[in-house]
């Protein structure tokens, strides 16, 4: 088995709502796959707000309040997500956010 590290960045420029989205898009990672999150910077829009971050349905972090228009880096040490599991962002209000993950995908290849 052969093991493919990438360095990755997802992002969501959401300024019209606000609710809980996965950077990564649905069914990622794949079982195959682990993610090393290295860094999650939130930016509220319009109004203060209390980010959250739910890693396979345990809240990993609960932000101190945002004011509007401010960003905040949530991590401090690195975050794994395992693959099958379900990273989510909510921003913890309805008004627009911005997000950014910078992350390490790390993949097993299963070479013959």
């Amino acid at each position: 088995m052969a093991v493919k590290n990438e360095y990755k960045f997802a992002g969501l420029n959401n300024s019209t709502t606000g609710g809980e989205h996965n950077p990564f898009g649905a069914g990622n990672p794949l079982v195959s796959e682990t993610y090393i999150i290295k860094s999650i910077i939130v930016t509220s829009l319009g109004s203060s707000t209390s980010p959250q971050v739910t890693n396979d349905g345990v809240v990993v972090i609960h932000s101190a309040s945002l004011t509007a228009n401010q960003s905040k880096e949530l991590l401090t040490q690195p975050l794994v997500v395992e693959g099958g599991k379900t990273l989510t962002i909510n921003p913890g209000n309805t008004d627009g956010f911005y997000f950014g993950v910078t992350y390490l995908n790390i993949k097993k290849e299963v070479t013959t």
